[in-house]
């Protein structure tokens, strides 16, 4: 039998955790403690959901596999970033990550700043070292990944997300809230596939982009799930979190039910647009139930 993504998911992670322990620079290289810092945030363990969307958009577009280890690195090294900032204590105050002490509290605060503020820089210096393309593809990766963690995309919607807290918002101003905070950047590892794809039709430019829009809004739901019935030993962060800071969530604010059911909702949404691309879907549609169905 054909080998399925599943069977293809510890391959893909190795040759991403390669690349980036690659990236990263040496822990004995000076300043030691920030660059063991920013090594800590990154190869920490984690799921590596957004590189394997990578791969996975550059499996159904047929990507040579080579071209999509830039973005995959960027890309994670970005959420790296973001998660370091979430956790502080003037942001969500966590100190728990992927089942291990949060980069504050293994170093300290001032550290965990430094440690995600390089780490940012480090990614579009990946993005602009991928060889092989023209220089207006590495321009327009660049200017995806930019969008995706700035003001308009993940940045802007943690800003949005800190607002919300104790308020009540309607649904389609929560999943705004969504499509930035989480949704931009799993949006910007799809989309990345398709910039590095050769003779894209506009159609299924569109399709790409419509699947990629849905599974992010659906991921972040998922998290809201799991932050109310997940254990803090199998989710890897402390549960129950976002009711004690007074989150704006979509369990907290339309039940659980309601939740689940938009969730799901976006899955059936996410899969129909990736009906175009025939069998070469497969490994985005099972990212896409996974991460819809996974328990942490």
């Amino acid at each position: 039998m054909p080998e399925t993504f599943e069977q293809r998911i510890a391959t893909y992670t190795k040759r991403v955790d390669a690349c980036l322990d690659a990236a990263l620079p040496r822990p004995s290289t000076e300043p030691a403690r920030l660059h063991e810092a920013m090594r800590y945030a990154v190869l920490n363990g984690g799921k590596r959901v957004r590189p394997l969307l990578v791969y996975a958009a550059g499996e159904c577009l047929d990507v040579n596999t080579t071209l999509l280890d830039a973005p995959a690195v960027a890309i994670e090294l970005i959420h790296a970033f973001s998660l370091v900032h979430d956790d502080l204590p003037a942001m969500d105050d966590d100190d728990l990550r992927r089942g291990k002490p949060t980069v504050h509290v293994k170093y300290d605060e001032a550290t965990a700043i430094l440690a995600a503020d390089a780490l940012q820089p480090l990614a579009f210096s990946v993005l602009t070292n991928v060889g092989g393309v023209p220089a207006s593809v590495k321009n327009a990766l660049v200017q995806l990944v930019a969008s995706a963690c700035g003001s308009t995309g993940m940045t802007g919607g943690q800003s949005i997300d800190l607002a919300a807290e104790g308020n009540t918002l309607s649904e389609d101003a929560l999943e705004h809230m969504y499509a930035l905070k989480t949704g931009a950047l799993i949006h910007a590892a799809v989309v990345s596939a398709s910039l590095l794809s050769e003779d894209l039709s506009r159609a299924d430019t569109q399709a790409i982009d419509a699947f990629a829009s849905a599974i992010g809004v659906a991921f972040q739901i998922k998290d809201d799930i799991l932050d109310v019935e997940g254990e803090t030993h199998i989710i890897g962060k402390q549960a129950g979190a976002d009711q004690r800071l007074g989150k704006a969530t979509y369990p907290g604010l339309f039940g659980p039910d309601r939740a689940r059911q938009r969730c799901d909702e976006l899955l059936d949404s996410a899969l129909q647009h990736l009906d175009a691309f025939g069998r070469n879907a497969a490994p985005l549609a099972w990212l896409a139930r996974f991460i819809v169905e996974r328990g942490n």
